[in-house]
Order: C-alpha cells, then sequence, then structure tokens
C-alpha cells in the first residue's frame, strides 16, 4: 500500500490574507496609540503649568506681588534688560541652585548669565508636545540673538492688545514712539520699567477669571522665533493676547500670516501641538484647556487684569 504524506502550510492567497487583516489591525490601533501618547504629553504639560502657577503664588506670597514678566532699567523697548518671570519662580520649581547662579545686576545676556544659567535646560519648562524642546538656538532678534539660548514651552501673558500696536513689552509702540497701555489692558505679568511696576494678586477681574501663563510651539523651521526660557527680550518668553483666532495657533505659521495685519501677531501669539487647543494656567492656581475656536473677545478678556469684562471660561 502507497503511502502519500502531504504538508500543511499557507498558500500565497491565504498568507496574503492574513498580511492584509494585520495592516487593518494595524490602522485600526495606530490612531489611538497615538492619541493615548498625545494625552500623556497634554497632561504633563499642564502639569508642568500647574507647578508654575503655584510657584507664583509662593512667590507672591514672599514678595506680596507677582513676578515681572520681565524687567528694563530704563522706560522704553530697547531694553537692556535684567530678570524675567521664569528666572524669578526658580526657587519654588526645585531650582535654587541655578536661581543662585543668576547676576540679578547684570544684564540679562550677560557673558556670566549666558554661560552659567540662560543655556540651561529646565524640565518643567518645556512640554513633550513641543518639537523643539532640549535644544538651545539662537532667537531671531535682540541683544542675544547672536548667543545660544535653551528653548522653552511657554510664555507668561502681558495683557490685551489691539492686534497693530504691541503690549507685550508693558507698553504699545507707534512708530518709534513709547506711547504707555491703558490700564485696562494690562495683564498679570507685564514688562516692568520706570513707570509700571509689578502686579498683585489684588486682579479687579477676578484670580479666576485672568490667564497667567500659556504655551507658545514653534514649526522646526521658525523655531528662531519659538520660546527661550531665560530671554527677557520683547516676546520671547513673553507675549500678549490679541483679537485674531489665528494668534492663538501661531505655531502654524503659514496659517498665522495669512489671517493676521501684521506679522507681529504670529511672533507674539500663542499656540500648541496638542489637537484643537492649548493649556493655560490661570491666575487662581488651576490650568484650562481653552479651544483654537473660543471666541476672541472672551480670550482677549480674560488676558487683561482690570479691563472689567464680564467673562468667563469657555
Amino acid at each position: 500500500m502507497n503511502r502519500h504524506s502531504s504538508r500543511a502550510g499557507f498558500t500565497l492567497v491565504e498568507l496574503l490574507v492574513v498580511i492584509a487583516i494585520i495592516g487593518v489591525l494595524v490602522g485600526l490601533l495606530l490612531p489611538a496609540v497615538q492619541a493615548a501618547r498625545e494625552a500623556a504629553r497634554r497632561m504633563q504639560c499642564g502639569n508642568n503649568l500647574k507647578q508654575m502657577t503655584l510657584a507664583c503664588h509662593n512667590y507672591h506670597d514672599t514678595f506680596g506681588k507677582l513676578p515681572a514678566g520681565k524687567i528694563t532699567t530704563v522706560t522704553g523697548f530697547g531694553g537692556p534688560y535684567r530678570s524675567n518671570w521664569a528666572i524669578a519662580i526658580l526657587p519654588y520649581i526645585e531650582q535654587n541652585n541655578l536661581y543662585e547662579l543668576y547676576r540679578q545686576e547684570e544684564n540679562n545676556n550677560s557673558t556670566w548669565n549666558m554661560a552659567n544659567v540662560n543655556s540651561q535646560f529646565v524640565e518643567t519648562y518645556a512640554c513633550p508636545s513641543d518639537l523643539n524642546v532640549k535644544q538651545t538656538g539662537r532667537p531671531e532678534s535682540g541683544r542675544g540673538s547672536g548667543q545660544d539660548w535653551a528653548r522653552g514651552s511657554y510664555r507668561c501673558m502681558t495683557g490685551a492688545s489691539a492686534g497693530h500696536k504691541d503690549v507685550t513689552n508693558g507698553g504699545w509702540w507707534d512708530g518709534d514712539e513709547y506711547s504707555g497701555i491703558p490700564s485696562s489692558w494690562i495683564g498679570a505679568m507685564h514688562f516692568v520699567d520706570e513707570q509700571l511696576q509689578q502686579e498683585s494678586m489684588g486682579i479687579t477681574d477676578g484670580t479666576s477669571n485672568t490667564l497667567l501663563i500659556g504655551e507658545l510651539h514653534r514649526p522646526k523651521d521658525k523655531d528662531r522665533r519659538g520660546t527661550f526660557w531665560a530671554y527677557s527680550y520683547t516676546s520671547y518668553n513673553a507675549s500678549g493676547a490679541v483679537p485674531y483666532g489665528a494668534s492663538i495657533a501661531a505655531h502654524r505659521w503659514a496659517e498665522c500670516l495669512a489671517n493676521v495685519p501684521s506679522s507681529n501677531i504670529c511672533k507674539r501669539g500663542f499656540g500648541s501641538y496638542h489637537p484643537a487647543g492649548n493649556n493655560w494656567a490661570v491666575c487662581d492656581g488651576s490650568v484650562r484647556f481653552i479651544s483654537d475656536t473660543v471666541n476672541m473677545d472672551v480670550y482677549v478678556g480674560l488676558a487683561s487684569a482690570y479691563g472689567g469684562e464680564v467673562v468667563q471660561f469657555p
């Protein structure tokens, strides 16, 4: 009797079907995995903001006022600049050794401050969704633009603006003339000079309705307009609110430029790589998420500390 042996195995068609099924399953699972990772990154960014807003409260408990957004020894835009809010709160985010190295009496971009503080990476100031974190780089403008600064992902809110005039430095500019700022536009942490002083928690709009710190992430090809946490010059770690929707999605650079009357609005905006919005620290110590589609009147109202607007978080 002849015995015929047969070998079990996949035919080519069966193999292709299995591969197709695996591909479909991977296609279904990958978005879920990416969404879970982004949710974790967004949570970490929010935790960083929570640490920063609590640090601002601890600073206020010590000094009776909030940190200055940035400090200059003269009146006006050009500087020289000294310290800023992110340097001031270092002792309250477990970075006292770094704070002690900063020479307050020297200019922000002095050789000593650059070598010992400004080029140092600070974990709390880095959002993992930001494409440019954990690096150094050179800002696009200012006295320190030829030096290497550590990057960050957050900017303080200096206040409201009409859009064509700059409130980032605590005053707005029309040509070369320093014109001051309407008191109703002032934010919680603005530019401080010979005329403007630091704010306290006596915010008439209410601490639960006033923005303190927000996210700003940039595309790789616009990283020189990104955030540098220790750089006090103009808008590199501080920004104002303007009534243009593209200004809170300023990481989408081309879209922003196409929808605003001035490129300064994009340079001095906010925006993150989280889907649909940004994390914000609020003066009451909470952290909130604001959609990219928020009503601009509400957003600008939340930016000012003394505007008297009747607005609430969306």
